[in-house]
């Protein structure tokens, strides 16, 4: 028997894709942005930071870096709890990604700051610059410009990697897709079309990011 494809459901059920697509957007958003924020602090505090920081920041990058990012969301969203700390399904969704990321973007930037000639470090200091402001001025941005397309990659790969906090019940695109094959039961076409979205998300945001780099570094080109 010859399957016939019916995307006629679209109609009835776009409204759930179009939420599940903002929540999704919600979630790389919020988690991006404090993701690499928390990924430069731990950066510094690795390469530059005072002796008793670094083995703590160490500790947590090895950890993150080395176990599943669904245990890390099921931790926090089932096991917290435990402790008396209950968080809602888009907060667990959101610091998961945002502690995941952090770990992730923490060593490429390091990478970035490592690569930095020694040469800054003494001309900054030179200006009577401190420690923070030698690192803001000097190394940071270089640091960033080196290193921003393998950490717009790290991003695009956070935000596909969302699909899996559809398991805490958190109503992203994924959950959207569960839903409409649950109720339709047509699951190559709901799956089909939530692959497309997700690749289209996938070379929007790396777009985007592309632009924000040549915003951000327009003396060298972000390829």
């Amino acid at each position: 028997m010859t399957y016939q494809f019916d995307f006629g459901w679209m109609a009835e059920y776009w409204p759930v894709l179009l939420s599940g697509i903002r929540v999704t957007l919600e979630l790389i958003a919020i988690g991006g942005v404090l993701g690499v924020a928390l990924g430069i602090g731990c950066a510094w505090a690795r390469a530059l930071g005072p002796r008793w920081l670094r083995p703590v920041v160490s500790t947590y990058v090895e950890l993150i870096r080395n176990t599943p990012f669904l245990i890390q969301l099921f931790f926090l969203f089932f096991g917290l709890p435990s402790l008396g700390i209950n968080l809602s399904e888009f907060t667990a969704a959101n610091l998961a990604m945002v502690i995941n990321l952090g770990a992730y973007s923490c060593e490429i930037v390091r990478a970035g700051i490592q690569a930095t000639p020694a040469g800054q470090y003494e001309a900054g200091a030179s200006l009577a610059m401190i420690r923070f402001q030698v690192f803001r001025h000097v190394v940071l941005i270089p640091a960033l410009q080196r290193i921003w397309p393998a950490l717009s990659s790290q991003i695009v790969i956070v935000m596909l990697g969302s699909a899996v906090v559809s398991q805490i019940a958190a109503e992203d695109l994924t959950f959207a897709a569960n839903f409409i094959q649950s109720r339709t039961f047509r699951a190559f076409e709901a799956y089909f079309v939530s692959t497309a979205i997700y690749l289209a998300m996938a070379i929007l945001l790396r777009q985007m990011l592309r632009g924000v780099g040549y915003v951000l570094f327009p003396k060298k080109a972000v390829r």
